[in-house]
């Protein structure tokens, strides 16, 4: 079941999870080492992946160090390091303002229609529902969709 997690599903949390004594390239390369993969495949994935999302020159830094929207950028591409065929996010914008939420989750929008993947996003926050394909509620216990 572990292997099926790592290998078949990515997860966005939250709160972005990373762990504080690894920089943002050693977070990513974690994953990839994990399922396997020899450091130097993994680390050149977790480069590239860290440079599409506009993290390329964070490579070495700690969280700590990172803003919000930064963590969250680096939890998307540690969700992609190793191409699942899901993206499982729990409120990617909970500690965010407006604006870096919207890019947080555009970001991911994007990441998925790239790499013709799915995602199932779990958000309180209305002004996300435009970027999504499809919408289900739940209200008192029910499941209910509705239109775009």
């Amino acid at each position: 079941m572990n292997q099926i997690r790592l290998d078949k599903i990515g997860f966005v949390f939250q709160s972005a999870n990373l762990i504080p004594y690894l920089t943002v390239i050693d977070q990513l390369i974690l994953i990839g080492e994990l399922s396997g993969k020899p450091r130097k495949e993994s680390r050149d994935k977790a480069e590239k992946l860290l440079r599409e999302l506009g993290l390329g020159h964070r490579l070495h830094h700690y969280p700590d160090s990172l803003s919000g929207g930064e963590r969250q950028r680096v939890s998307i591409a540690r969700a992609w390091m190793n191409d699942p065929e899901i993206i499982l996010a729990d409120e990617p914008t909970a500690s965010l303002d407006s604006e870096r939420g919207r890019s947080v989750v555009e970001m991911l929008a994007d990441e998925v229609k790239q790499r013709g993947k799915a995602a199932v996003m779990v958000t309180h926050d209305h002004r996300m529902l435009d970027l999504c394909d499809r919408i289900v509620y739940i209200e008192d216990g029910k499941l209910s969709e509705r239109e775009l």
